[in-house]
């Protein structure tokens, strides 16, 4: 599971450090009354797996794949549906793809031609 890691100063025990605020990660130990994160950190030119220990007080459950994990039931039911009827469908997301053309008409006079004007060299 992910969770968020939102430091409460009012509980000071199994407290992280100050880096870690604001931080998600991912659980991979329980204790009695914390939770190993596994949280990534950039040091210089490279990701470290960080690997800490916080208190349950400081964590809250991660909202950041729920729709991720909506799409995946919607898109396994909309498989389940179609091999019902016995069709087959794509449920790939598809890229939104270039504008539709558009023809834009207009008379001489509102055609304005804007070009630099020439360089006059100025000796005085």
């Amino acid at each position: 599971d992910y969770v968020d890691i939102v430091v409460d100063s009012s509980v000071q025990s199994g407290m992280p450090f100050s880096f870690y605020h604001g931080r998600s990660g991912v659980v991979f130990n329980v204790n009695r009354n914390a939770l190993g994160v596994e949280v990534t950190k950039v040091v210089g030119n490279r990701q470290l797996r960080k690997r800490i220990h916080v208190n349950i007080a400081h964590l809250r459950k991660s909202r950041c794949n729920e729709s991720f994990l909506k799409r995946v039931k919607e898109n396994d039911q909309k498989k389940r549906d179609a091999k019902l009827q016995g069709q087959t469908i794509t449920v790939k997301r598809q890229p939104e793809g270039p504008k539709d053309m558009k023809i834009v008409n207009a008379s001489e006079d509102d055609v304005e031609v804007l070009a630099p004007l020439p360089f006059i060299e100025n000796y005085f």
